[in-house]
C-alpha cells in the first residue's frame, strides 16, 4: 500500500517517463509533490525502489524506471500496469537490436542457393548483417536457401546460411558443392569409394553421386538466420 505522496511521486514518474523520455528533476518532484526539501524527495524514491515500484538505474543522472503500477491507479485510466510492461519490452527489444547490430560484421550475399533442385548462385551487391560470434576465421559470405530438401537438417527454405570458404570438408558435413563447375547445391557431403554423395536431408530427395572430378567443396556450413513474418 502506497502513501499519498509516494502514489503521486510515482504517477509524476510515469507521465514524464512517457511524455518526455526523461524522469523529472527533484526540483520539479518537489514542487509537484508540496514538499520543502529534497531529502524528502528521496525517502519517496526509497520507499518506492524498496516497494518494487521504480528502481534507479547506476550511473545516470536523473534516470528512474517504472517497473510496476499500484492495482488502484486511477489518475490516467489509459495507464495500466500492462503499459508499463509493454513499454519495458519495447525498450528490451530495442536495446537487445542495439546491442546486435553493435556486435555484427557485414558479409557478401551471392543469391539463392538450391536446397533441391542445383542452381546457379548468383553474385549480388547485397549484404547482410551477421552475429559476429558465428564466423571465424577465414573468408565468409552469406547465400539465401531456395527449396525444402535440407528441411530435416532444419533448413529452410528463405533461411539465409552462413558460409565460411573452403575447398574440403569431413565427411557428413553440409557443404556448398559446385557440380560440373556451374550448378551449385547446399547438400550433406559423403564418400563413399571414388565416387561422392550429394546427400538432401528430406526423404522425397534422392541422393545423387558424382566422380571426384565433378565436385568443387566452395564452402561448409557455419551458421544459419532466420527471419519470421
Amino acid at each position: 500500500m502506497l502513501t499519498k505522496r509516494q502514489y503521486q511521486l510515482l504517477m509524476l514518474i510515469e507521465k514524464k517517463l512517457r511524455e518526455d523520455g526523461v524522469s523529472p528533476s527533484f526540483d520539479e518532484m518537489k514542487d509537484a509533490i508540496g514538499l520543502k526539501s529534497k531529502s524528502g524527495i528521496h525517502r519517496l524514491i526509497s520507499g518506492l525502489e524498496e516497494r518494487g515500484f521504480i528502481r534507479r538505474l547506476p550511473n545516470r543522472a536523473r534516470a528512474l524506471e517504472v517497473l510496476r503500477l499500484p492495482d488502484n491507479q486511477t489518475d490516467d485510466p489509459a495507464l495500466s500496469a500492462k503499459t508499463v510492461v509493454d513499454r519495458q519490452t519495447t525498450r528490451s527489444f530495442t536495446r537487445l537490436s542495439e546491442n546486435l547490430v553493435a556486435n555484427s560484421v557485414e558479409l557478401p550475399r551471392y543469391g539463392k542457393i538450391a536446397a533441391g533442385t542445383p542452381i546457379e548462385a548468383l553474385r549480388s551487391n547485397e549484404t547482410v548483417a551477421v552475429p559476429a560470434n558465428m564466423v571465424g576465421n577465414g573468408e565468409h559470405y552469406a547465400l539465401t536457401v531456395a527449396g525444402d530438401s535440407m528441411i530435416e537438417a532444419g533448413i529452410l527454405d528463405g533461411d539465409t546460411v552462413i558460409i565460411r570458404r573452403a575447398d574440403s570438408v569431413e565427411n557428413g558435413e553440409i557443404a556448398v558443392a559446385l557440380v560440373d563447375g556451374c550448378e551449385v547445391t547446399l547438400k550433406r557431403i559423403r564418400r563413399k569409394g571414388n565416387s561422392i554423395m550429394l546427400v538432401p536431408c528430406n526423404q522425397a530427395y534422392e541422393t545423387r553421386i558424382y566422380s571426384p572430378e565433378r565436385i568443387t567443396i566452395q564452402g561448409k556450413l557455419v551458421g544459419l538466420m532466420r527471419n519470421y513474418d
